[in-house]
C-alpha cells in the first residue's frame, strides 16, 4: 500500500502547487467554456507515472489508466485531453 501513499503525495504536491491551495483545502469548481484549461501532455505524462508507481501490476496499471482516461483512443488522444 506504500505505492498509493506516494501517488497521493505526488498528486497533492503538484495539484496543490498549481492551484495555489494547501493540501487540506477543497478545490473550487471548474468553470465551463473557453476559460477551461486543457490537460497538457506533461500533465498526462506525470499522471501516468504516478499511476504506474502505485499500481500493483500491469493489469492494475492498465485498468487504473483506463478509468482515469489516460489511455489514448483510436485517434491517439487520451480522453482527458478532449
Amino acid at each position: 500500500m506504500g505505492g498509493s501513499l506516494e501517488v497521493r503525495e505526488f498528486l497533492m504536491r503538484y495539484d496543490g502547487a498549481e492551484a495555489g491551495r494547501g493540501p487540506g483545502d477543497v478545490p473550487s469548481q471548474r468553470s465551463g467554456g473557453a476559460e477551461t484549461s486543457r490537460v497538457s501532455e506533461d500533465q498526462v505524462r506525470r499522471a501516468r507515472i504516478a499511476v504506474a508507481s502505485g499500481a500493483f501490476g500491469t493489469q492494475d496499471c492498465e485498468q487504473l489508466l483506463d478509468m482515469l482516461g489516460l489511455i489514448p483512443d483510436d485517434e491517439g488522444v487520451p480522453p482527458v485531453q478532449r
